[in-house]
């Protein structure tokens, strides 16, 4: 019998699932470079920054938080939250690339689907909720999950999306439509109890609305109608009401915020080292809101006022990226994300150094967290897919002047 030698392909021919198995990996190395290319670097770059010194926080803050929280039955180890807040960091990391791929359809459509579901998640807390140190904010589906912390950038980019109607249609009551989103959020978030949640929510709703355009004498009204809904909530919410009296009157010895304003100047300006402070032994949530307080004691102020630049330079960065945008929901979107992030971040730090009443409202992407963590990362990705851009394409710059003649019915 007549034997054949075996195949051997001609030179430069290459077998079909190779060649293919080829072109996924080309497909696969050109979206990452388009990526690459269109995502705000400096952004990412500062929001990882933010990451790494939560890492070295959460491991200065866990022992005293462990300690606290240990029992004659369980002992936590001393890096017990370290532990967890490596795991919750990783998967928002997970969330937060898989996000920026996102193109920006597809992340508001993604953002809206979610802002849907965590309101539905929103209305069944007070039904089957969990209730931890007084307040039922949580679900348990087989993991701990806060519906508030994830509706936040679902919320944003609803809020823009909705806003952004007027471009096609100025007679719609976008307004109106967005004042009712509010008012039925903030109400659903004061029943857990959670006032500032409410009060962030409604201050991104503020700043999305004063930038969708309304006249001067609206402005002044929202104005009013903040003042009479802030003596209302002292009048008639109890949780308010507790807040504003303990800041009014004066922090104790007793007093958290109190505590944590002396934790945090008790390491002057470079701290007293990692893991050497003790006064965040009495630190009550040392590893959640107070967290700028240990890293004052351990790192220092000098670290603290690092922390708040960094912030500032995250703010600035997206603002001026957003200033030759002109798409009216990218601009929404992008600006009630970082009105998110950034009012956060003010608020605990001001809770922290006393000059705001009490929140019970982490740190962003620095604190301990669960649900926390990984929505501020979701955020942080839906961000940096609404703001990808091609380097390649050249916009019409904005210039200040030419805002009254850009309006409908601007005076000349």
């Amino acid at each position: 019998m007549a034997t054949h030698p075996p195949y051997v392909p001609r030179a430069g021919r290459i077998p079909a699932d190779a060649a293919q198995h080829q072109r996924l990996r080309r497909n696969r190395r050109s979206e990452f470079a388009i990526w690459w290319r269109e995502i705000d670097r400096v952004l990412l770059t500062l929001v990882l920054a933010l990451m790494a010194i939560g890492t070295a926080a959460v491991a200065a803050a866990s022992p005293a938080s462990a300690r606290r929280l240990s029992t004659a039955a369980v002992k936590l180890d001393d890096l017990h939250f370290f532990y967890l807040h490596i795991r919750f960091q990783l998967l928002g990391l997970i969330a937060m690339f898989a996000a920026s791929t996102l193109p920006r359809d597809m992340a508001r459509r993604a953002g809206i689907v979610l802002g849907f579901a965590m309101l539905i998640g929103l209305l069944l807390v007070p039904v089957i909720g969990t209730t931890v140190n007084g307040a039922k904010r949580w679900l348990n589906l087989g993991m701990s999950l806060q519906p508030s912390e994830f509706l936040k950038p679902a919320y944003a980019i609803c809020l823009a999306w909705v806003l952004s109607w007027r471009v096609r249609d100025p007679n719609l009551p976008v307004v109106p439509m967005a004042w009712g989103m509010m008012g039925l959020v903030c109400g659903l978030l004061m029943l857990q109890p959670d006032f500032g949640s409410a009060v962030l929510f409604a201050g991104v709703c503020c700043v999305l609305v004063l930038m969708s355009g309304i006249d001067v004498k609206r402005i002044l009204a929202l104005g009013a109608a903040a003042v009479a809904a802030v003596v209302a909530a002292y009048v008639f919410y109890d949780n308010a009401r507790h807040r504003i009296d303990a800041f009014l009157g004066g922090g104790t010895q007793f007093d958290q915020v109190d505590l944590a304003q002396r934790t945090l100047l008790a390491g002057g300006w470079t701290g007293s080292g990692l893991w050497l402070g003790t006064r965040k032994l009495g630190l009550p949530e040392a590893h959640t809101d107070y967290i700028f307080s240990v890293i004052g004691e351990e790192f220092g102020l000098l670290v603290c006022g690092l922390i708040v630049l960094i912030y500032l330079a995250i703010v600035l960065r997206v603002l001026l990226r957003l200033l030759d945008e002109e798409d009216l929901f990218t601009t929404l979107a992008a600006a009630g994300l970082i009105a998110q992030l950034g009012g956060q971040a003010f608020i605990n730090i001001l809770v922290n150094l006393q000059l705001f009443p009490s929140k019970g409202m982490t740190l962003p992407l620095i604190s301990y967290g669960g649900s926390s963590t990984i929505a501020l990362c979701l955020g942080v990705g839906f961000l940096l897919a609404i703001t990808r851009r091609n380097p390649f394409i050249e916009r019409e710059r904005f210039r200040l002047r030419q805002l009254g003649q850009t309006m409908p019915g601007a005076r000349k």
